[in-house]
């Protein structure tokens, strides 16, 4: 037992003798630094910057269209919704058929929370697009079928929800589908189906998991750059009136 211990405290100090000894940088009290209001400016950044902050802000208050009304998200209807469903449904379906989709698209679903904010009436600025479509999103295509489009049209028929649709028809009244059409025709099980969204949803995200049943094709376009062009191309928007989501008798409040 003694030799056991014996060895152990070798060990111990040969273990202690191999430590690198521990050196404590020296301290030096410093000055600190109030950031405020009286901090004064670095002439030089400023000089160096300015230039870059002109030529952007001349960029974002640059005029690329009009609207005589507001562009509002509100309701289940909203024209801004709507509007921006069409344009997405106008950019996949002009890049699907360029890239081997001879039937373009058949519709687009955006959601109604990835809309951050409104446009008055009056010019658009370039600034207006970035504060209502700030994030990065891509637009994607995702090939389904007939059959499992099912799960879309259940989708809104649980939620409720203002989530905008281009070249769709969702009716519901008391608990049920009254009405389900997709280009303005019965959705037949046996074909396939090509839906414009976005990445986000694409993915599943606010809870589309429906999606995940179809095949997703990448555009590589940028939502927020098409939506610019489509803007550009049309100099007074004419906001769309249509009804697209009708749900009758309708009880629960869940408009963005």
């Amino acid at each position: 037992m003694n030799t056991k211990f014996f060895v152990l405290g070798l060990a111990i100090l040969s273990l202690s003798s191999c430590r690198t000894p521990l050196n404590v940088a020296q301290i030096k009290p410093e000055k600190n630094i109030s950031v405020s209001k009286d901090l004064q400016e670095d002439q030089n950044f400023k000089n160096f910057i300015e230039p870059y902050k002109q030529e952007v802000e001349g960029k974002m208050n640059t005029k690329i269209s009009h609207t005589a009304v507001d562009l509002n998200k509100q309701g289940d209807n909203s024209n801004l919704g709507n509007l921006l469903a069409d344009f997405t449904f106008e950019g996949a379906d002009d890049w699907a058929k360029k890239n081997g989709i001879a039937t373009g698209v058949d519709a687009a679903v955006i959601n109604i929370g990835g809309i951050r904010t409104t446009i008055g009436a009056g010019d658009i600025l370039m600034k207006h697009i970035y504060e209502v479509m700030p994030f990065e999103n891509e637009v994607m295509i995702v090939k389904m079928k007939g059959s499992d489009l099912k799960g879309l049209f259940e989708y809104y028929l649980k939620t409720q929800k203002n989530n905008p649709v281009s070249h769709l028809v969702i009716e519901t009244d008391n608990g049920a589908i009254t009405n389900e059409l997709i280009n303005g025709q019965k959705v037949d099980s046996h074909k396939d189906y090509y839906i414009a969204t976005s990445d986000y949803l694409a993915l599943g995200g606010d809870n589309m998991a429906f999606f995940g049943k179809g095949e997703i094709i990448s555009t590589g376009i940028k939502l927020r750059d098409l939506f610019i062009e489509k803007f550009k191309a049309n100099p007074e928007i004419v906001a769309p009136k249509d009804v697209r989501l009708n749900f009758k008798n309708k009880k629960n409040k869940t408009d963005e």
